[in-house]
């Protein structure tokens, strides 16, 4: 069996695409996954598997919670292993833990629209674009933040999702 992680994107947040993690662990489980953890509301999960093929995991995540909630929600599947790379690589080492977070591509983005995107300045906030993940230093916490989920998706034309440092401690500590 394989453990991965996965990170819905847009569940639960503001109202939008509730799902209750007690269902989806039931919905999860009935479709075929072992042993599905959640970690707070906001679609974070551990499961096991036996495929290896991330993409046909992430569709069929999507599909059933597509079919048992009526919800479209991207769905992005690591390995502990690479999110524990993904840590390892935060490029802001003075940063206060609580500012830290990391806007996750589910693909690559292009060369072109990825140069314009770091050729960009916030105030009080500091980023860097390193492989498929854009690390975030909110320095006056991320809801003032002008660099968000949303921004980061525009303007570099791809699906993202975002975390806290916390919770991608938490996920690495579920998946061990």
């Amino acid at each position: 069996m394989n453990i991965y992680i996965a990170f819905l994107r847009g569940i639960n947040v503001g109202g939008q695409k509730k799902i209750k993690m007690a269902d989806l662990r039931t919905s999860l489980e009935k479709a075929g996954f072992k042993n599905v953890q959640t970690y707070i509301q906001s679609g974070n999960l551990v499961i096991l598997s036996e495929s290896t093929d991330l993409a046909l995991l992430q569709k069929n995540i999507y599909n059933v919670i597509l079919k048992d909630f009526g919800y479209e929600v991207p769905i992005l599947i690591l390995s502990a292993r690479v999110l524990s790379e993904v840590l390892e690589a935060i490029p802001f080492k003075e940063a206060e833990e609580k500012n830290l977070y990391f806007a996750m591509l589910h693909e690559f983005p292009d060369e072109e629209l990825a140069r314009e995107f770091n050729a960009l300045e916030f105030q009080n906030e500091d980023f860097e674009l390193i492989g498929k993940c854009v690390y975030l230093n909110c320095r006056k916490g991320a809801g003032n933040a002008k660099l968000n989920n949303n921004l980061i998706e525009r303007k570099l034309k791809v699906t993202a999702t975002t975390r806290n440092l916390r919770t991608m401690k938490k996920m690495i500590e579920l998946a061990s």
